[in-house]
């Protein structure tokens, strides 16, 4: 099963990236590739449908919050991305510098594409919502 995970600094405290990312329906608020996301609760279980800029939605299950430990947990039901069995993390750390690590992890089988290609268009998705953190927080 491939994993990828990736991990960005920026030189601001946790929980003010927390805030913006901590947001199960808030995608919008910080990564590029996200027009809008729209959340339901169904007897307990939080889903979201996510629509990308240019067409296309993901439907994804919250599997887990923990605020204490600013970190999330979810699984993707239904994508266009080469993916199925997805599930992943995103997770906010304190540095010791003062700032924060943001860390976005994930394990899935690739699905209608070869792993390394599905490998890489994760790791794409992940980059690109950690690039405009860095505009967003000036890392």
């Amino acid at each position: 099963m491939p994993k990828v995970s990736s991990t960005t600094e920026l030189p601001v405290p946790a929980q003010a990236v927390w805030s913006v990312i901590g947001n199960f329906n808030g995608l919008p608020d910080w990564h590029p590739a996200v027009q809008k996301s729209e959340s339901k609760s169904d007897g307990g279980t939080t889903l979201r449908t996510v629509t990308l800029m240019g067409g296309g939605t993901i439907e994804e299950k919250l599997e887990e919050i923990d605020e204490h430990e600013r970190l999330y947990t979810y699984s993707i039901l239904s994508s266009p991305l080469p993916v199925a069995n997805y599930t992943a993390t995103l997770r906010v750390r304190e540095a010791e510098s003062g700032g924060c690590t943001v860390e976005w992890s994930s394990e899935f089988d690739a699905s209608g594409a070869t792993e390394n290609k599905a490998i890489e268009q994760i790791s794409q998705v992940y980059e690109a919502g950690f690039e405009n953190l860095k505009r967003m927080f000036g890392g």
